[in-house]
């Protein structure tokens, strides 16, 4: 009996939402791991007239911990071609290969033509000619939408892991400034599913008479297809009627694209104090370095019954969170006696203190704003700016924590997230 061996390297990702497989390329460093819930009962009893004391335990299990899962991508941003297999839109629209994770990060439980939306709500991402628009408006709801994320490990003999019901609660941006402009993503699932069983590898599309890769078992529905004629990629059986055999539709479009990623240092960072007395209208500030981390805080939710080993059922949303940091060097100006640099921020700030919740816009313009150039801008129209510390290195730095508010407690407006494609 062959052994077989599988390599993080040999990797894909793949997730199902609302009747499509979206294709996501991964980096190194993706994890994936569901615990048990256990209780253990002791004793603790003095000595009997034998001069025994018993001193065991029992151990129970309870329920599945939710699944946690995580991996990082590269944020990028494409025109689609408009046809062609694997074609994110049937117009030459502006998209982004992460797309539907920030779409279910905001709400997103529907997908139709090229656009998410939230059923009975409005859309979360508005594609055009002249870029894609990401906004919070349909996050306040008590759960999101969830999706199935499908690992597929190995080059040969693949296993097929299922998050089942995932949901999206943290995307973390950073700013390496000699890297690539990188998305974190992190989660958590109602539980991980071995699909390897329910897994066919063929070279064209699977019919009820068809076999699984348990040998044993028909292809139905629901079943994995990898398709051996398209690079193995991944599609969900949706119909084994004789002559009308079909699955998912799968959206590929840039993922082996060379042109779409996004250098860091050609970020940018506008700093607009007009909306806060004290302060200066714009400030010019150059980044080495930053982060913006977005946080839906969400909660699973499991039964307690006795007897049974309980799975969760779902998940809750908490507090939506908008925060992060970025740093530059401390400079000034000498020529002027209220100049726009680091050193003049700092004391401008400090100066107001004693205002409860300050406002100040910052948009981060990842990749710069050049024409013909992939970019995301993310804009923060309210943030409050704590007072910026320094670090003590070779060249003195200076570092701003922040804290994107909705324009009021009831708003969704915290930030928005803007595309352009090349």
């Amino acid at each position: 009996m062959a052994q077989h061996l599988y390599f993080a390297r040999d990797s894909k990702l793949f997730i199902e939402f609302n009747g499509t497989v979206w294709e996501i390329p991964v980096l190194d460093g993706f994890s994936f791991t569901q615990s048990t819930n256990s209780t253990e009962i002791t004793l603790s009893e003095m000595e009997s007239s034998t001069g025994v004391s018993r001193r065991g335990r029992r151990a129970f299990n309870d329920s599945l911990a939710p699944v946690e899962w995580s991996f990082s991508t590269y944020v990028r941003p494409f025109i689609s071609a408009g046809s062609g297999l694997g074609a994110a839109d049937s117009a030459a629209n502006h998209h982004a290969v992460e797309e539907v994770l920030w779409a279910l990060w905001a709400g997103a439980n529907t997908y139709s033509s090229g656009a998410f939306s939230r059923s009975g709500g409005g859309t979360t991402t508005v594609t055009d000619t002249s870029d894609l628009n990401i906004d919070f408006s349909e996050s306040n709801v008590s759960s999101l939408g969830t999706c199935n994320l499908y690992f597929v490990l190995g080059s040969s003999n693949r296993q097929v892991y299922k998050i089942s019901e995932a949901a999206v609660n943290e995307a973390s941006i950073d700013f390496e400034i000699d890297g690539i402009a990188t998305i974190n993503w992190s989660g958590m699932g109602s539980e991980i599913v071995d699909m390897w069983p329910s897994t066919i590898e063929s070279d064209d599309q699977p019919t009820a008479t068809d076999v699984t890769n348990d040998g044993v078992d028909n292809v139905v529905i629901d079943d994995i297809w990898l398709d051996s004629n398209d690079n193995y990629r991944l599609r969900v059986i949706t119909d084994l009627t004789s002559g009308s055999e079909a699955s998912t539709p799968l959206i590929y479009e840039a993922t082996n694209a060379t042109d779409n990623f996004i250098r860091n240092r050609l970020s940018t960072l506008v700093v607009d104090g007009s909306g806060q007395t004290g302060l200066e209208s714009s400030y010019s500030m150059t980044l080495t370095g930053g982060n913006i981390t977005m946080s839906n805080n969400i909660t699973y939710i499991t039964p307690e019954e006795l007897g049974v080993v309980n799975v969760p059922i779902g998940h809750v949303t908490g507090t939506r969170s908008v925060s992060g940091s970025f740093t530059c060097y401390l400079n000034r100006d000498d020529s002027v006696s209220n100049d726009t640099y680091s050193s003049n921020f700092f004391e401008d700030v400090k100066a107001i203190y004693n205002t409860i919740t300050n406002d100040i816009a910052l948009t981060f313009k990842i990749g710069g704003s050049a024409a013909n150039t992939p970019n995301l801008e993310v804009a923060m129209a309210n943030c409050h700016v704590e007072i910026p510390t320094h670090s003590i290195e070779d060249v003195i730095t200076v570092e701003s924590t922040f804290q994107a508010l909705p324009t009021d407690i009831n708003s969704t407006d915290d930030a928005t997230l803007t595309y352009k494609g090349a």
